[in-house]
């Protein structure tokens, strides 16, 4: 189990958020709600997002032996750069 420190990004508007999550889910992560965790091929990820701050917390929480951390926070960072545009 290998775990890196959270991502936060501050000025998400909500549109941009819905945006963010409409890209998770075409890869097939379902980001349901303004927080939560989800999980795919053995991956684990948890969000927290508040609309009324703008900031969003993207935290990998767990990854196979074969995925490093690093690379999880280098899809996330590019999906959350694609989506704000």
């Amino acid at each position: 189990m290998e775990q890196s420190l959270p991502l936060v990004f501050a000025g998400i508007t909500p549109g941009q958020f819905a945006k963010l999550t409409a890209r998770a889910q075409a890869a097939g992560i379902n980001l349901g709600g303004n927080c939560g965790r989800a999980s795919k091929f053995g991956v684990e990820i948890e969000w927290n997002y508040s609309a009324e701050t703008g900031e969003l917390t993207l935290h990998c929480l767990d990854t196979p032996l074969f995925v490093k951390p690093e690379a999880v926070n280098a899809k996330i960072l590019a999906l959350v750069k694609e989506s704000v545009g």
